[in-house]
């Protein structure tokens, strides 16, 4: 029915006129400087088509951060012009931001198959490295398909394909690029896929040669603050200062913000493929192996690295945890959280510095502390939450998924209302903490917060979910 009322509305409106098909008929117009050929052929053409890609990439990141971090318990979203529904997981098929997550996602796919199939063979500069890169890229396609999606098509108006497939497909893409020319980010790639799917023997194979190749790697996604695109969830944590209020948890205000203004050219990059994720791969593998000496051992490496990344210190006066509600949220040095202290700044006396790459409140006596049990576990994940605040991961390791787009269901004949990936997938055992999330009680007289639940705990108590804590 859906579809016919689509088909009829166009036979009712086209059919007014026998002319009217003319007026809107644009096919005949020609731009020289837009057509296939100014591109395919052209010498140089597939390096200017990577950088396109890059490009490309920056907009699915100004896409997924900001649903995946609203979605998690990493921020509340208290005051801003962002999505208004994702923080209480209320994910809708009619949401703006379900279409352009998905179309940004899909159009970094048909870049890079583009530039595999007509740019680079065109083009007589042609290196493997760049070809080596186009298979990154589309691996890359295939796998935020699968990390946000749980189903979605892998063609224009193509069949679906599950979360599973996906991530299979991405490991086939990233291979091709390691045959061609291996680099630690495509390893680490592949690790993710892997680790995501549970298997743990090749996520483990994948981060070692990663780490073999550099154990300090880090790939980055470049903004242009001048001419575009920007760092959008920059703006939202930095440049716009108190136009808008978006909150950590306070047991991660230390991390916060990860994104500040850099100079008028170059915004802040995201830091999405590093070997600090290898680390962790490794570390909960260990763990689920019983092998507590090699999970300290990569756990201690990670603390070691982390300590060598490059810190910011930045002028976040003008943010105010008190923004909304007075004395509401935590907002000097001296508040405890959870019964731990030092994970607030105090953001009024000077400067504070601040992690840009990755930060992590675990120290080496957490780590000689640590045992594998559920506690470690959940250290764990405590850590990856740290590490990984703003990259757009705890959302996924927290087992939600987003939707197809209303307009995919409507126009592609292979997807019906009611398919896979056609409604959201949020656990069980998180729908029922939505309005816990990102809640906190704070004593302000006595200096103290809590978080009303530990997500890290309820996601280790229910390891044994396929939807959540891949290894075990």
């Amino acid at each position: 029915m859906k579809k016919l009322i689509i088909f009829s509305t166009a036979i009712l409106v086209f059919g007014c006129t026998g002319d009217f098909g003319d007026v809107v008929d644009y096919k005949d117009v020609q731009n020289p400087n837009l057509s296939e050929a100014s591109v395919v052929g052209q010498p140089n053409s597939a390096s200017i088509w990577l950088t396109g890609l890059e490009r490309q990439l920056a907009n699915v990141f100004n896409e997924t951060l900001v649903l995946s971090e609203l979605g998690s318990d990493n921020y509340v979203n208290t005051q801003t012009f962002f999505n208004q529904f994702m923080d209480e997981l209320l994910i809708q098929n009619t949401d703006p931001d379900m279409r352009d997550t998905q179309r940004q996602i899909q159009r970094l796919r048909e870049l890079a198959v583009f530039g595999l199939g007509q740019v680079g063979p065109g083009d007589p500069n042609y290196d493997a490295e760049t070809e080596a890169e186009f298979n990154y890229f589309e691996g890359i396609s295939y796998l935020f398909s699968g990390m946000y999606f749980s189903a979605l098509p892998q063609e224009p108006v193509g069949v679906t394909l599950t979360s599973a497939e996906h991530y299979g497909n991405a490991i086939i893409a990233l291979d091709l690029a390691i045959g061609i020319n291996a680099k630690p980010e495509y390893y680490l790639a592949k690790a993710r896929a892997n680790y995501y799917l549970g298997n743990k023997s090749e996520a483990v194979v994948a981060a070692t040669a990663a780490l073999a190749l550099d154990t300090s790697f880090d790939r980055t996604v470049l903004f242009d603050e001048s001419n575009g695109p920007s760092n959008t969830f920059e703006d939202a944590l930095y440049e716009r200062a108190t136009f808008d209020d978006l909150q950590p948890l306070p047991t991660l205000d230390f991390l916060d913000p990860k994104y500040s203004f850099l100079d008028p050219n170059e915004d802040a990059p995201v830091h999405y493929m590093k070997a600090e994720e290898a680390y962790l791969i490794l570390a909960e593998a260990s763990l689920s192996d019983d092998d507590i000496n090699s999970a300290r051992t990569n756990l201690t490496a990670l603390i070691d690295l982390i300590a060598a990344r490059d810190v910011r210190s930045i002028d976040d006066s003008i943010e105010q945890r008190t923004q909304v509600e007075e004395g509401s949220r935590p907002d000097n040095a001296s508040v405890v959280v959870n019964g731990r202290s030092g994970l607030v700044l105090d953001r009024q006396s000077g400067n504070v510095d601040i992690p840009s790459v990755s930060g992590t409140s675990l120290t080496a006596d957490d780590i000689s502390a640590m045992q594998d049990d559920d506690a470690g576990l959940s250290l764990l994940y405590r850590t990856r939450q740290e590490v990984f605040i703003a990259e757009g991961l705890r959302m996924v390791d927290m087992g939600v998924k987003l939707v197809i787009d209303e307009n995919e269901i409507l126009i592609n004949g292979n997807i019906n209302e009611g398919d896979l990936g056609t409604t959201p997938v949020v656990p069980s055992f998180i729908s029922s903490v939505i309005a816990d999330l990102d809640a906190i009680t704070y004593d302000a007289a006595n200096s103290v917060s809590t978080t009303v639940i530990n997500l890290n705990d309820i996601l280790v108590a229910n390891k044994n979910s396929d939807q959540v804590v891949p290894f075990e």
